[in-house]
């Protein structure tokens, strides 16, 4: 489907940008029943409603023309809730309106006043800014609203969350009555529908069909991770999945900060974006996102609001989002203006059931899977290097004379060893991670218990804690026992916390005097071997105990006297699944 016909500057901007046909909400602004009239429009981030307002106030600010006129006061207004999205806004309105010699200015926060004053001073057909600068300007008698034509509140339910109603107020009060307004959100709650009524006229109401059901270009992955190897994943994630560039989202500064360490350490071009940042320092990272010198961002909700990055196709939540709208937020940072996307949640198995409800209540389907693996990864590099420019591009004569001359003194083999070497030179080392499995029910884990075998208690008779059982289990002991104060309480996280496993995989505890021995899930012994042996070694020690040994302790602690127990003494519990 080709363009509506537009503003003929604008058509000549769009299609040396490529763009041979409308996103749907383009489409809409440029029906019959919009033109020229106030528009409330409900759009999902990513849908290309920037250039779709760029559109639209076309025909309010050019008319039959096809330049501007001289540069005075701004014929039109766009205010946006961040600065990010307010920047990335003035880039694209000076690309759509380059052909018509507008003068495109941006007033944001954390930019210099100054520079901002001179500019408007100096005269603009559009400017863009976040509400609290816009305000100060007006404050100060610096941006003058007189002759506006058009003004577009872009994510307003966002600029309502953020607090910027009474800035929205103050500046929508100081505009002429006869301007067209355009008001674009994700959502109508409520409040944008009141502000909608109070400042627009007769608007003409746009709703985007499936804004409400997330992104259709978006493929949503969840992937198992084990407690404390989520950065390990992320690692793996990246080098599985080789998009041009990716933005990994944690909760905190303080986990964009250890995640970013942990990229850099291993050789990844990444930046971070966080609220901590000056407005310096975000700038030179998105530039280096934008211009390929960084394929990375670790970033906070707060400082990505509105970012949009070329070629982003993977979203990574290193840390579950808290509600359905910002992994919808976050989500909606790939697959924008008709482009695939990837969004991937690290799930351990204790948040599966948390992850389920975020994604019932944005209403998206993800495919579950565990972590790649470090040879899932060495398999993709094989394919990967078959594919390189490096091996499918035909070689020029100074290239085959090089060649003839390594030949002449190294082995094929050699040369294509020597090829591999530096090939795999300039990647990350994948890391060795295992899926943890999905989470067990209570019902599935009451359907695998074992019953306890009982007997009296006597003296040296280990403490045993209650567990839930499980079928199938080897056991394990470390050197920590009644001795030095062994309590579950401290035990049970430990064990957790070194084998990268959950509570659901240890099943009976039996405290002695100077060790104590666990079981460990059959399923997961294997990795929680590899984990433990990864440790650093410390105080505490833990190891596998050998069978025999636990056959014969079995046998020792079967009682003599069935049935003798005393009331207040617990008795010692056994698995017979390894007796």
């Amino acid at each position: 489907m080709a363009f509506p016909p537009t503003s003929a500057p604008l058509a000549r901007a769009l299609s040396e940008r490529d763009y041979q046909e409308p996103t749907p909400v383009q489409s809409a602004v440029l029906e019959p029943a919009a033109i020229d009239r106030d528009l409330l429009v409900s759009a999902q981030t990513g849908s290309g409603k920037t250039v779709a307002y760029g559109l639209a106030m076309a025909t309010t600010l050019l008319g039959e023309s096809e330049r501007m006129e001289r540069a005075g006061d701004p014929m039109a207004l766009i205010v946006a809730p961040t600065r990010e999205l307010a920047l990335q806004v003035h880039r694209e309105l000076t690309w759509l309106y380059a052909q018509t010699g507008a003068r495109v200015v941006s007033c944001v926060g954390g930019m210099d006043p100054g520079a901002e004053r001179r500019n408007l001073h100096g005269g603009a057909h559009i400017v863009v800014g976040t509400p609290g600068r816009l305000r100060d300007h007006l404050e100060r008698g610096v941006l003058r609203l007189g002759g506006l034509r058009a003004v577009v509140l872009d994510e307003a339910d966002e600029m309502l969350d953020l607090g910027f109603r009474e800035d929205l107020e103050f500046i929508l009060d100081a505009m002429p009555d006869d301007r067209r307004t355009l008001l674009f959100s994700a959502t109508l709650p409520k409040d944008i529908v009141s502000l909608a009524g109070r400042y627009q006229k007769n608007a003409h109401r746009i709703a985007v069909g499936g804004g409400e059901r997330g992104h259709a270009d978006i493929e949503y992955r969840a992937i198992r991770v084990s407690p404390r190897a989520a950065e390990l994943t992320v690692v793996n994630v990246l080098r599985f999945i080789e998009a041009p560039s990716a933005i990994v989202f944690c909760n905190t500064r303080e986990a964009v900060r250890h995640l970013l360490a942990i990229l850099l350490e291993r050789g990844f071009a990444a930046v971070a974006l966080s609220g901590e940042l000056s407005q310096n320092e975000r700038n030179h990272a998105l530039q280096a996102l934008r211009d390929g010198r960084a394929r990375v961002c670790v970033a906070t909700d707060v400082a990505a609001r509105g970012i949009d990055l070329p070629n982003l196709g993977l979203v990574i939540h290193a840390e579950l989002p808290h509600d359905p709208e910002v992994l919808q937020h976050r989500s909606g940072r790939t697959g924008r203006a008709g482009r695939k996307g990837i969004s991937v949640l690290l799930v351990p198995p204790m948040r599966r059931r948390r992850a389920e409800l975020l994604l019932g209540a944005a209403r998206v389907n993800a495919s579950w899977s565990g972590p790649p693996s470090a040879d899932d990864i060495r398999k993709l590099d094989q394919q990967r290097m078959l594919q390189n420019p490096l091996l499918t591009e035909p070689a020029g004569e100074e290239d085959l004379a090089m060649a003839r001359a390594l030949l002449a003194e190294r082995s094929p083999e050699d040369i294509a060893a020597a090829l591999v070497r530096v090939y795999r030179s300039q990647l990350p080392a994948p890391e060795e991670v295992f899926d943890p499995g999905p989470e067990r029910s209570v019902r599935d884990r009451d359907r695998e218990r074992v019953p306890a075998a009982a007997g009296p208690r006597t003296v040296g008779a280990p403490t045993a804690a209650p567990r839930s059982r499980i079928a199938r289990s080897v056991w394990f002991r470390l050197n920590v026992g009644r001795q030095k104060n062994a309590d579950p309480r401290w035990l049970l996280p430990m064990i957790c916390r070194q084998g990268m496993i959950t509570k659901a995989d240890i099943g009976a505890i039996r405290i002695f005097d100077r060790e104590t021995r666990f079981e460990i899930d059959e399923q997961v012994v294997e990795a929680f071997q590899a984990a433990v042996a990864r440790v650093e070694r410390g105080d505490v020690r833990i190891e596998r105990v050998p069978e025999g040994e636990v056959r014969a302790a079995v046998a020792a602690s079967a009682p003599s006297m069935p049935g003798q127990v005393r009331r207040k003494e617990r008795p010692a519990r056994v698995n017979r699944a390894v007796a």
